[in-house]
């Protein structure tokens, strides 16, 4: 089986490359930092599993193109392709430069969809094959300080639904799913272009790449059509459609803080425009393992919905039966 993912190199990338071959797949690797690429792919090799470094960046089209024919043509026929690339930028709306929104969109949101046209085009001719897009809690309830990222995930999305209902149109046999994912601890913290006073965090509580891989790895195979990660994820979807002008109100009362630790912010380079993993690789965790959780009991929850179901409908019978029984004692 042969998987690519974008953004391999690090965070939940990297933890998805490491969850795949460890589960037998190959890998095609795509993302712009030349160290995390090499080191990832030195991973899938260690499991004994086949390794193809495609350094390219998402924004280019024609590249992307080029990369899902090089993957068929040395890996095979790709299976699985999943968008996960992802820059962002922590400042105010009036804070934000035009070029800054334009770089952020033309990654995350236009980078998922350069990555969906490659693969449909090997896929849909095959009628089979399945795209994951990797969402977040931040694609149905935005948060201040991220506009440009909140507005790409939003934006995939509404681009993901739109393909969903011209692939069933089709009868195709090509599967989308979204995977929305809670805060987690990822090294985009210590990368992410900053107008902050204080470094950035993820707003707790935080959870290990481990986690998003594993949901990736279950939704891609998998028939789900959004996979919904942590609790927090779910309360903010329910409190966006029930509640949005409170959500509003708190966060722009707690947005801030919550998303800056007690550190002050000191001039340092970013990857918004050059990857920081090209000389040094940087793995898939952030600096915030102490503070992490590594695993979601309402993730596990999902996946195992089905025996949760059996589980509840037999201590249903059971208690009805029970009921039932001391009724009839208590009728005699």
């Amino acid at each position: 089986m042969i998987v690519v993912v974008t953004g391999a190199s690090a965070g939940v990338g990297r933890a998805t490359v490491r969850a795949f071959a460890g589960a037998g797949w190959d890998v095609g690797l795509i993302a712009r930092g030349a160290a995390g690429l090499e080191a990832a792919a030195g991973e899938v090799r260690a499991v004994g599993r086949r390794a193809l470094v495609l350094p390219l960046d998402l924004a280019d089209a024609d590249a992307v193109e080029a990369a899902a024919e090089r993957v068929e043509q040395e890996l095979g026929p790709i299976d699985v392709w999943i968008n996960d690339a992802m820059e962002s930028v922590f400042a105010p709306v009036s804070e934000t430069k035009p070029d800054e929104y334009r770089r952020v969109t033309e990654v995350n949101y236009l980078g998922y969809v350069h990555g969906t046209l490659a693969a449909l085009r090997r896929m849909t001719p095959r009628d089979s094959g399945v795209i994951v897009q990797i969402g977040s809690a931040l694609a149905y309830r935005s948060i201040p300080l991220q506009s440009a990222y909140c507005a790409t995930k939003h934006a995939i999305v509404g681009f993901t639904d739109s393909l969903r209902c011209e692939l069933i149109h089709d009868r195709s046999h090509v599967r989308v799913t979204v995977v929305h994912m809670p805060a987690l601890n990822t090294p985009q913290f210590g990368w992410v272009r900053s107008r902050l006073p204080n470094r950035a965090q993820p707003v707790p509580p935080i959870f290990q790449p481990e986690v998003a891989a594993r949901a990736i790895l279950f939704a891609a195979t998998h028939p789900r059509r959004e996979l919904f990660v942590g609790g927090p994820t779910l309360l903010a979807v329910w409190g966006q459609k029930f509640v949005p002008g409170r959500l509003d109100w708190y966060l722009g009362r707690t947005g801030y803080d919550a998303q800056q630790t007690g550190d002050r912010q000191h001039d340092r380079a970013d990857n918004l425009d050059r990857p920081l993993d090209q000389l040094e690789d940087h793995g898939a965790h952030g600096h915030f393992d102490q503070r992490s959780h590594p695993w979601s009991p309402m993730l596990e929850l999902s996946i195992h919905r089905r025996l949760v179901a059996v589980v509840a409908a037999a201590g249903l019978t059971v208690l009805v039966a029970m009921r039932l029984a001391a009724g009839q004692r208590d009728g005699r």
